[in-house]
């Protein structure tokens, strides 16, 4: 049976909406709530009823959470519209007329070789100088492309029979780490790694090769001997 589709089409305005958006992070948990969870907690049979339980129960998962409305809703749409039309729009016509055929050539390079050799660097020396000889009863093992969670997670970390999942990002990715909010499509994939291997996945930020966000390497403890404990 043919499933119907409720998204709006946006046409070429989606990808100045989608940009804006995630650049400056209006969709995010800590402003339209966790909207996954509720839909799965809600599950609903209709549009309608999906609608009214997301108003009924949905708040921004902030340090002080505020109830999700239309009106909220409506004013985020408003702020949208004022950084494309007041910041996005000037920066992108400035980029426009500065842009030069090298510097598309340079570009494709620089992301394909320059970007790809960093990361696996960044990523080596996370694990290797890092993580590796904080726990090394742990085995770190990059993840095979070929799982479905591949795309989200760089490296398992075998815990006896189980294992816990490690991310790397580098810290320009969200210079304000310590705020930093995975996608729901990334907390679904997390989830469906810990159903499958037991162990929680783990956002580490790295900073020259180095982990910057050390406050990670106790929760990673915990959940190290949480997984030895179930295994006794």
């Amino acid at each position: 049976m043919k499933q119907n589709k409720y998204s709006l089409d946006f046409g070429k305005k989606e990808k100045v909406l989608n940009y804006a958006c995630q650049t400056y992070q209006l969709s995010r948990p800590n402003k339209v709530g966790a909207v996954m969870a509720l839909i799965r907690e809600c599950q609903p049979k209709t549009f309608d009823e999906w609608q009214q339980w997301y108003f009924d129960n949905a708040y921004t998962e902030a340090k002080t959470k505020t109830k999700i409305t239309q009106e909220s809703l409506q004013e985020l749409g408003e702020r949208l519209h004022e950084k494309i039309t007041e910041v996005v729009i000037p920066e992108w016509e400035a980029a426009f007329k500065a842009l030069t055929l090298q510097n598309c050539i340079d570009y494709i390079f620089n992301l394909t070789i320059n970007r790809t050799y960093d990361g696996f660097l960044r990523e080596k020396s996370v694990v290797n100088d890092g993580l590796a000889k904080i726990f090394p009863e742990i085995s770190f093992e990059e993840s095979d492309p070929e799982l479905d969670h591949a795309g989200d997670i760089d490296y398992i970390a075998k815990v006896g029979d189980k294992a816990l999942g490690i991310q790397i990002k580098p810290v320009t990715a969200k210079a304000n780490f310590g705020n930093y909010s995975a996608t729901e499509r990334m907390k679904a994939s997390f989830a469906d790694f810990e159903a499958q291997f037991g162990g929680k996945v783990f956002v580490v930020f790295s900073l020259d090769g180095e982990i910057a966000n050390r406050e990670i390497i106790e929760e990673i403890n915990d959940e190290i001997k949480k997984i030895n404990n179930k295994n006794k």
